[in-house]
């Protein structure tokens, strides 16, 4: 199945499956009351306007600028990723401009997730027209800047220390990404050159058919290639990919099965069967063949230095994004969390919105009510046209009230 079609129907199944969390979940708090008339545009305990202006103007940082570059000197990827992170959270993400070069505009009308481009170019004229644009310097002391990039690992930085700082913006310098190498055995079985001669005509023949839509002669010259050489496992992966476009679920969960048996280093095939158990909702099974991809991945292995991942982030993500459902599902909320950050942080592209969804969930189930209505308006963000996008602007407003009620609540406590 394709990234896109696989991408249209996990998007579909996680609407089904976290709408109704969503609307059943009532954290306990105290009793409503009247949202205030302007709520602030970040759900964060900000300071009054008042100790904002008496902030002095040098001490608000307006922007941070650096650029990404490689350790080798070769040229960046399309998808370099810039992140602010403070207290092990994402606060601002853009992209870094072909170059490498990024601008980070700060200030409540500026954090956003995933700006088209941090092209200084595209900002460096902006005056300061309002006193909300900015923050303390010293609120950077619990700040990194993180860069990501497909092929390379994250590098960070941190925002405390002697940085160049001219007027309201700080050069960050360069943040140096690593290249890595892939882990031999693992990206591609390696049966097709060990595969006869016949059987590999025969594959080869499939992928043909299978490339011009012909479904029904690249099933055929697939199982020619496992009944030629059953140890082929690409044949048995591929040959599933076509049983489940015919809609055959079962041959093809049995053909995916084959593939694990032969080569359990070869991914793929774990990632299809983890969707079809994600699709029948069957948690235990979903946990257990996800949990076997990321025991695989290298960015979870110390020992593994030098290796990149063996799938397309694309697929960790993935990945990454069933573990946590199935971990919310089962309960397991701890680890739900920590896999649906995981995939939100591999997900550059940006196509597994819900994982801002699932993340708002567990948020308002530990009562941290900020980080979960900052969450569901990065979901509102990115998939304003989403199918469930006005239950969930009813969820956030009824959010809003709970946190609202919450600080008044804490304010009457303290006086």
């Amino acid at each position: 199945m394709s990234h896109g079609l696989r991408i249209l129907v996990v998007l579909a199944i996680a609407m089904a499956l976290l709408a109704p969390v969503a609307v059943a979940q009532k954290p306990p708090a105290p009793a409503p009351q009247p949202p205030p008339s302007a709520p602030p545009s970040r759900p964060t305990n900000s300071p009054p306007p008042s100790s904002v202006a008496n902030q002095p103007t040098g001490d608000l940082v307006m922007f941070l600028r650096g650029r990404v570059a490689t350790n080798d000197g070769t040229p960046l990827p399309n998808n370099v990723l810039v992140e602010r992170v403070c207290n092990n959270r994402v606060r601002q993400q853009l992209y870094a401009s072909p170059r490498g070069d990024f601008s980070m505009q700060l200030g409540s009308r500026a954090d956003s997730f995933v700006d088209a481009s941090g092209d200084p170019g595209l900002q460096s004229g902006v005056a300061r027209k309002d006193s909300d644009m900015g923050i303390p310097r010293r609120e950077l002391a619990n700040c990194e800047l993180r860069a990501s990039a497909s092929g390379f690992y994250p590098s960070v930085i941190s925002l405390v220390g002697d940085l160049v700082t001219l007027g309201g913006s700080v050069d960050v310098g360069a943040i140096v990404v690593q290249r890595a190498a892939k882990i031999e055995g693992t990206t591609l079985s390696a049966t097709p050159y060990k595969a006869p001669r016949d059987a590999r005509r025969a594959y080869e023949k499939g992928l043909e058919a299978a490339k011009n839509g012909k479904l029904a002669n690249a099933r055929k010259y697939f199982e020619q290639a496992v009944e030629i050489y059953p140890s082929f496992t690409n044949a048995w992966f591929q040959l599933g990919t076509v049983l489940q476009k015919q809609n055959q679920n079962d041959a093809a969960r049995t053909a995916y099965t084959q593939a694990t048996a032969i080569d359990t280093k070869f991914l793929r095939p774990y990632l299809s069967l983890a969707l079809m158990a994600y699709q029948a909702e069957n948690w235990p099974e979903v946990l257990k063949l996800t949990g076997h991809i990321l025991d695989l991945d290298p960015f979870n292995q110390q020992a593994a230095a030098g290796y990149m991942l063996d799938l397309d982030p694309l697929d960790y993500t993935e990945a990454y994004f069933y573990n946590a459902v199935a971990s919310y599902k089962l309960n397991k909320i701890e680890d739900a969390e920590k896999s649906a950050l995981r995939a939100e942080h591999l997900d550059l592209r940006t196509h597994f919105p819900h994982t801002h969804l699932l993340l708002a969930e567990i948020s308002a189930r530990k009562n941290n009510y900020a980080m979960a209505i900052l969450e569901m308006q990065t979901y509102l963000e990115l998939a304003p046209h989403a199918q469930d996008a006005d239950q969930v602007r009813e969820r956030l407003a009824k959010l809003q009230k709970l946190n609202g009620s919450l600080s008044t609540s804490q304010k009457s406590d303290k006086n």
